[in-house]
C-alpha cells in the first residue's frame, strides 16, 4: 500500500483536475463581477444625461424629473439623485449632482456583500432667466 501511495503514476491527472477547478472558479468570479462594471457605466451615463438636461433647460425641476424617469426605464437602474441646487439656475452658474446606487457584489451566495456605486456630474446653465 505504501508503494502505491509513493508512486508518481497518475500525478498528471490530479494536476489537470486542479487546474480546471481553479480556471472554473476564476471564470465564475469574472461572470459574477462583470455586471458591476456595466452598472457603473450605466450610472455614469445616467449622471451625464441628467446634467445635460439641466444645462439645456436652465433649471432643475419637471424636465429633469421627466428625464430621470425616462433613463430609469431605459437603463433599468434607479439611483438616488442629490442635486447641489434646485429651481432656476442663472446663466453660467454651476451645479452638480451625485448619484448613488447600492449593488450586491460577491462570489455566489456565501461571499456576497453590498457596495455603493457613485457617479458625479457637473454642469453650467445655458439659459438666461429674466
Amino acid at each position: 500500500m505504501i508503494e502505491i501511495l509513493k508512486s508518481k503514476r497518475g500525478e498528471g491527472y490530479i494536476d489537470v483536475v486542479v487546474v480546471v477547478l481553479v480556471a472554473m472558479m476564476v471564470i465564475a468570479m469574472a461572470v459574477k463581477v462583470y455586471p458591476v462594471f456595466v452598472v457603473k457605466s450605466d450610472l455614469n451615463t445616467f449622471a451625464n444625461e441628467l446634467a445635460r438636461v439641466a444645462e439645456i433647460e436652465g433649471r432643475i425641476g419637471s424636465e429633469t424629473t421627466a428625464k430621470r424617469n425616462e433613463l430609469r426605464a431605459s437603463l433599468g437602474i434607479d439611483p438616488t439623485v442629490n442635486w447641489s441646487r434646485s429651481g432656476n439656475i442663472g446663466l453660467n452658474e454651476e451645479f452638480s449632482l451625485v448619484l448613488t446606487l447600492p449593488v450586491d457584489i460577491g462570489f455566489f451566495e456565501f461571499g456576497s456583500f453590498p457596495i455603493t456605486l457613485t457617479a458625479k456630474a457637473t454642469g453650467r446653465s445655458e439659459v438666461y432667466h429674466k
